[in-house]
């Protein structure tokens, strides 16, 4: 199988760019998507965002994380630049950690329709207490709508090891 041509390419547009702006407000129309072309296989895509910031909608005060996305490609994909220029619009935005980890789910399964998809916030400690926020979903009616429900009832069952944060 071949590279991939100039129509395949067509709604990646950030991705090359070397004067790349980036928007201080939460901006979900940043993100940009491309056509999977192994649609005959399932397989998982594994995002690590280890430099994530909102802010307290309390405080105004940051709060910084990993994000970790990982998903099921159906039919579109998400192209990484384009992700990373939306997550960093969450650095003037004020919501709780539980919010920003559904938000960015759903606006990924708007973005991709994905067959399954996972986020996890994994935010350091403020007052002495980190919040580890997961959401997830399965496409209804599909093998990945079980597949949801499991990793949802057995996430996180063993206590983690915690020596940095």
């Amino acid at each position: 199988m071949s590279g991939r041509n100039k129509e395949e390419l067509e709604g990646v547009s950030l991705l090359g760019e070397a004067g790349t702006q980036y928007k201080f407000d939460y901006t979900p129309e940043a993100l940009e998507t491309f056509v999977n072309k192994h649609r005959e296989n399932d397989y998982f895509v594994k995002f690590n965002c280890p430099e994530f910031t909102s802010l307290c909608p309390k405080t105004g005060q940051p709060d910084f994380a990993t994000i970790y996305i990982s998903y099921v490609p159906e039919e579109l994909m998400v192209e990484s630049k384009s992700l990373k220029i939306y997550l960093f619009s969450f650095r003037n935005h004020g919501d709780f950690h539980e919010d920003c980890i559904n938000i960015i789910m759903k606006d990924l399964i708007k973005l991709m329709e994905p067959k399954y998809i996972e986020v996890w916030g994994k935010f350091t400690p403020r007052g002495g207490i980190s919040i580890d926020p997961y959401a997830n979903y399965g496409k209804k009616g599909t093998k990945w709508e079980g597949v949801a429900e499991k990793r949802l009832f057995y996430h996180d069952m063993y206590p983690e090891k915690i020596d940095n944060r």
